[in-house]
């Protein structure tokens, strides 16, 4: 059985608490763990393909809205992973090991929907890191032009 980027996005969006590769094994019938590694090491996510995936699904309003949300993911006990810093989380009221997320979400109040239209992983030691700058990059690009937003 082969396993796809549709597969994996649908155990992301259905999997409340376990994102691990095993959990997702243990839950397909004929797929390994080692068959979903080598698929995500091959494979190249990017803000960039979640737009090109999710734009054809927006349902635009004259009333929507851009948030921009950041989160801190859990990782204290993943010290090993490159991109874990000692963060301050608003979730956990405390810093924490993890890794800082942004997201970009375009909300249709009419509706009550949402969808995830960009993101950037937070690195303090990147030529470039995140930053007001990276907003209104975010914010000027062709997603905002294409969508209906009240500011």
């Amino acid at each position: 059985m082969s396993f796809s980027q549709l597969d994996y996005c649908q155990y992301l969006l259905s999997s409340p608490n376990n994102y691990t590769l095993n959990n997702l094994a243990k839950h397909l019938e004929n797929v390994s763990h080692d068959t979903i590694n080598r698929y995500l090491n091959k494979e190249n996510f990017t803000s960039e393909s979640l737009w090109q995936n999710v734009k054809k699904d927006i349902q635009i309003s004259e009333n929507s809205a851009i948030i921009f949300d950041d989160t801190v993911l859990d990782k204290r006990f993943g010290e090993k992973i490159e991109l874990v810093r000692r963060q301050y989380s608003g979730t956990e009221h405390r810093v924490l090991s993890g890794i800082g997320l942004v997201n970009c979400v375009y909300v249709n109040p009419e509706l009550g929907l949402f969808w995830v239209i960009d993101y950037r992983i937070y690195d303090p030691y990147c030529l470039c890191p995140f930053s007001l700058e990276s907003i209104e990059k975010i914010s000027s690009s062709d997603k905002e032009n294409s969508l209906s937003v009240k500011s």
